[in-house]
């Protein structure tokens, strides 16, 4: 069994911790050294009503037993009080449970606007306060743990319960891009979906189940899902009576009911219907970028019907394969990029810079004494090289623009962009890659000013239906796009707009 699981140390903050699940957890922690955050409104489970008085007698029982813990009696929809109790209390936060939660039960029918909304205000809009009240002092310390709350009923759907089905399924989507935003951090995210009696429970189970299904009998899950040891991000987990299971999204392979030159029909969808639902060799994405790319691999094979002949298929794939590999290499010819102090104020109001935020000024208005380009403005002076036609010219590249897509973007900055002015750029084909679906070109573009480097940016395009040649697959000519501080990443952030 190795060594105990311990969490000495450690600062834990538990969201309903009053009775049921939260409370098993909140002792389970302090039991195993960590420093408990008892947080609980103290009403019913409806969401009527306040009081200290549940949450207080978890942190009796916790010191009663020689651990140390602190009551908070806000509501979760009030986040930064909440953490603000673990950080005056103990000075930092580790680990937050998203435990808390309420039931509206009704047909949908009979749902009200305040039934639908405080369930979501309560389950979805509460975890999302708490973790991120939390969330900039787990980034920088390194670490943290975040456990959302969902529910079967969230995963299957459940009569009477759309408002609670509904939040508790977004709460799957929440802590799916916190475990990508947090990975650079260390701070992972994952999903449970107990089955646990508890007072929630009692009104849509039979009370000898609710008795049989002990809150205990989650605890150790969440705990192991906690612990600094624990590798396991993006998961989500269904657990109850001592089982735990964990779920996955599955696939079927699909069919294609469109061809080309031919319009798609719903006659084409009825014929075609048993082979998109058959779930026999069913595929299993595991990321949005999977997900995409089995649809690109899709119009690759629309695009190539009619195409060349199996007798002809070798003499191509050799002819592609030379013709890629002496791409490599190749320069664009140079270009210039000039710009004036408006196109760097239209691109910071593109990108959502406002007079609002006083810090935004120095973009927006040329009279600024500190007036500026966002940094990220460098992208749009290497854009020309994708845009203006050169990749065409090289020779063993035969690009169909119509079937280009803008891959991933990497900028960084030397010095300073000017605030207005003309920059030579450089550009050349780092690598080509062969994606069995597509080509992916990496071009790096180096823009400067007389002859002071400011930027680089290596762009990669992927050329839909090209590939199969038989080149390589990746390439360490490819710059990692990940952010990697808090400043590339509000960088990132200023990306966003152009790119939704």
């Amino acid at each position: 069994m190795g060594s105990p699981l311990r969490f000495d140390g450690r600062v834990v903050l538990v969201t309903g911790a009053g009775a049921g699940l939260g409370r098993a957890y909140a002792l389970a922690f302090a039991e195993r050294g960590a420093l408990v955050v008892v947080n609980d409104l103290g009403g019913d489970f409806k969401g009527v009503g306040k009081g200290s008085l549940a949450a207080d007698k978890v942190v009796e029982e916790i010191r009663r037993r020689g651990g140390k813990a602190v009551a908070n009696y806000d509501s979760v929809e009030e986040g930064e009080k909440v953490v603000k109790t673990a950080l005056d209390a103990f000075g930092r936060i580790d680990v937050v449970v998203n435990n808390a939660g309420i039931l509206r039960d009704r047909s949908f029918a009979r749902i009200s606007d305040e039934d639908w909304d405080i369930i979501h205000r309560v389950h979805l809009r509460g975890s999302f306060q708490v973790t991120r009240a939390a969330w900039e002092h787990m980034k920088k310390q390194k670490y943290g743990r975040i456990i959302m709350t969902s529910s079967a009923s969230g995963i299957y759907g459940n009569f009477g319960q759309a408002n609670y089905s509904a939040a508790k399924l977004g709460l799957l989507g929440l802590a799916n891009s916190l475990a990508i935003e947090g990975r650079k951090s260390n701070i992972h995210c994952n999903t449970i979906a107990p089955n646990a009696g508890s007072r929630m429970t009692q009104t849509v189970m039979p009370e000898d189940l609710v008795e049989a299904l002990k809150p205990e009998y989650v605890a150790p899950l969440v705990l192991w899902l906690c612990h600094e040891s624990c590798e396991e991000n993006g998961g989500l987990f269904e657990v109850g009576a001592g089982w735990i299971g964990k779920l996955r999204w599955e696939r079927t392979l699909g069919a294609i009911v469109r061809q080309k030159n031919h319009p798609m029909t719903p006659e084409a969808v009825k014929a075609n219907w048993k082979k998109i639902c058959d779930f026999e060799n069913a595929s299993k994405p595991q990321s949005i970028q999977e997900s995409t790319g089995s649809i690109i691999e899709v119009l690759s094979k629309i695009d190539s019907e009619g195409g060349v002949s199996a007798n002809h298929t070798s003499r191509a794939t050799s002819t592609a394969t030379s013709g890629f590999a002496g791409a490599i290499g190749q320069k664009l010819p140079p270009f210039s990029y000039a710009y004036t102090e408006l196109e760097a104020i239209m691109y910071a109001l593109g990108v959502g810079a406002s007079i609002k935020d006083p810090k935004d000024l120095k973009f927006i208005y040329e009279g600024s004494s500190d007036f500026s380009c966002l940094p990220t403005f460098g992208v749009i002076i290497g854009q020309k090289s994708m845009m203006g036609g050169g990749l065409a010219e090289i020779p063993g590249l035969s690009i169909n623009f119509a079937k280009v897509l803008h891959g991933e973007q990497y900028l960084e900055l030397y010095k300073p962009l000017p605030r207005a002015g003309k920059l030579k750029c450089e550009a050349v084909v780092a690598d080509v890659l062969d994606k069995g679906s597509g080509v992916v070109i990496i071009m790096d573009v180096y823009s400067y000013s007389e002859k002071e480097l400011i930027c680089h940016n290596q762009f990669s395009l992927f050329l839909v239906g090209s590939g199969g040649f038989g080149g390589k697959r990746t390439s360490d000519k490819v710059k990692p796009t990940q952010c990697e501080d808090d400043e590339d990443e509000d960088l990132y952030d200023d990306l966003l707009p152009l790119t939704e």
